[in-house]
């Protein structure tokens, strides 16, 4: 609300305001709508973040809803192609301005969603309150918020805010910035690649020269404690050790000659102690084997009993009446056939 005296200029005939004091009243009609639209969607959760998507982070096909014409387009390919010139880029061309451009940028998001990029810019470059108004619309909004895929708002410039940067995944100042948030550097990218290639060989050669060593450690150990190795450095041992005796005995032998005939009778007396003494052991084994021998318990008057089938029998509870068997003394067989069993405690006493 403007107070103050209208004058007029007589030489160009132009009006003039003296204003004498400026006082704000209201915040106008569409920023009123904007805070009313913006109060209900944030009340149904579409500015939730629990529904916000990440944006890829190595995107591939890039989708841009905006005119097709215009700074805005051109700055976002612009940057897009020189961050990484294997971008593949879809443009859904809509009007972004006036009654009807709210409607046909619903539409360009959806068609844009059947394309199925990796992530959407969605926006346009700056302008006043009711150049943006079509991005506060709700159908805008429903929009973005429905697509499947990571939407990026880029309305005007860093101070406009519109309904679709609170629903969008991801809202960036610009367009420009869009496309910045939007595409990998490529250049870093292989830089990076490269880099953490020539790591990954590195790391790779020294462990592979570790292991080399390792193995080769494991083989020398391999070799001084394998069967062969040991053998071998046994077999010298021995060699040596019976070179050492023959040596010792060649020089015993030397020294005293005349110690032969002695040792040769000391030799065969105990050759001949160690024969009585082995003869000795195999007589009582002898006799002890005899003892215990079944020949020597048939002799004793046992008897050795199998079944028809040579089966031997050692209990009575096997047998039945009428069954047919075998008997075995010490000085032949005779076969039987079974009358009665009857189970005793002491099978010799008499009834």
């Amino acid at each position: 609300r403007v107070t103050g005296r209208v004058d007029v200029y007589p030489q160009g005939g132009r009006y003039q305001l003296y204003a004498y004091g400026i006082e704000e009243e209201g915040a106008g009609e569409l920023y009123e709508k904007f805070l009313r639209l913006k109060a209900r969607l944030e009340e149904e959760g579409l500015f939730a973040e629990e529904y916000k998507r990440p944006v890829p982070r190595f995107v591939r096909t890039l989708g841009i809803v905006t005119a097709p014409t215009g700074a805005a387009v051109r700055d976002i390919i612009q940057i897009a192609k020189r961050r990484n010139p294997y971008i593949r880029i879809l443009l859904s061309p809509t009007l972004v301005q006036g009654e009807q451009a709210a409607d046909a940028i619903a539409d360009a998001i959806r068609r844009m969603e059947k394309a199925s990029p990796d992530v959407m810019i969605v926006g346009r470059g700056g302008g006043s309150i009711e150049d943006l108004w079509a991005f506060n619309e709700e159908a805008v909004a429903r929009a973005v918020f429905n697509c499947s895929v990571p939407v990026i708002s880029a309305v005007g410039h860093e101070t406009d805010f519109t309904i679709a940067d609170f629903v969008a995944d991801l809202r960036a100042p610009t367009p420009s910035a869009a496309a910045e948030l939007a595409v990998f550097d490529y250049t870093w990218f292989a830089s990076e690649l490269a880099s953490l290639g020539d790591t990954l060989y590195s790391l790779m050669t020294d462990r592979l020269e570790d292991a080399r060593t390792r193995l080769d450690l494991q083989k020398e150990r391999l070799l001084h404690r394998s069967p062969a190795a040991r053998l071998r450095d046994l077999k010298m041992r021995q060699m040596r050790a019976e070179e050492l005796l023959t040596e010792r005995m060649l020089a015993r032998l030397a020294s005293d000659k005349r110690r032969i005939p002695d040792l040769r009778n000391s030799l065969i007396t105990s050759m001949r102690e160690r024969i009585s003494d082995r003869k000795q052991r195999l007589r009582l084994t002898a006799e002890h084997l005899n003892g215990i021998s079944p020949l020597m318990r048939l002799k004793a008057g046992y008897g050795y009993v199998t079944d028809a089938g040579g089966k031997r029998v050692r209990s009575v509870t096997v047998l039945h009446p009428g069954e047919d068997i075998r008997i075995y003394f010490s000085d032949g067989q005779t076969r039987a056939k079974v009358q009665e069993v009857s189970k005793r405690n002491n099978p010799l006493q008499e009834e």
